[in-house]
Parts: C-alpha cells; structure tokens; sequence
C-alpha cells in the first residue's frame, strides 16, 4: 500500500496525466486482467460481431460478458473500472458498446511506473 501511494503521489508531483494508483485498482482483478488480455488479440478470443469491426471497432461487451461467463451489469461495472483507468476505450455503435485496448495509455501508464519504481 505504501507504494502505491508513493506511485500516486509521484505521479501527481510530476504533473502525470497518468492516474497510476487508478490502475492499479484496475488491474487489482483477475477478471479484468484477462479482458485485458483477450482484447490484445481479440479475432482469437471472440467469435466475429453482427455490427462492428472486432480489432477496429472493439469487442461488444456482450460478447466480453458471454466469454466472461457473468452477467451484462457485472461486465459493465468491471469495463466501467478498466476504461476511467484509460486501460479501455468505449465506443457506440447502434445500441452497443465496443471496448478496444488504449494501447498509448496502457504505454503512458508503463512507463510512469517504470520512472517511478
């Protein structure tokens, strides 16, 4: 805990616009690791989508919840955490919603961790 503290507060001493401590709490779940880590190659974890482009559009978070095996509003609150950590862009297509990886935030987020341990 103290580190992490001491991660968050050298962040915002250094004027970061990168929440470390918000990703940590973040990444804190195993459930929000492996979406993580299904939607780097998301064509060879889901199985293609009536609407929207899997690596261009992102992965429905119905889909996510399907692979996930838990309901829409648990996935929905586990997405919620990872995209106001800046792991996870949404985007609206029709009625639903598409999370893709934000690969620049994920790195900006790295390399503030790696400044700072």
């Amino acid at each position: 805990m103290a580190v992490l503290l001491q991660l968050s507060n050298m962040a915002k001493s250094q004027n970061a616009a990168v929440d470390v401590e918000a990703a940590f709490r973040a990444l804190a779940s195993e459930r929000r690791l492996t979406i993580l880590e299904w939607l780097k190659k998301p064509r060879a974890h889901f199985r293609e989508q009536v609407d929207g482009d899997l690596v261009e559009d992102g992965v429905c978070g119905v889909l996510i919840a399907e692979k996930l095996g838990v309901t829409q509003p648990t996935v929905s609150e586990h997405l919620k955490v990872l995209a106001r950590a800046g792991l996870l862009r949404g985007k609206r297509i029709k009625q639903w919603t598409f999370y893709k990886r934000d690969e620049a935030r994920i790195a900006e987020i790295k390399a503030t961790i790696q400044r700072t341990i």
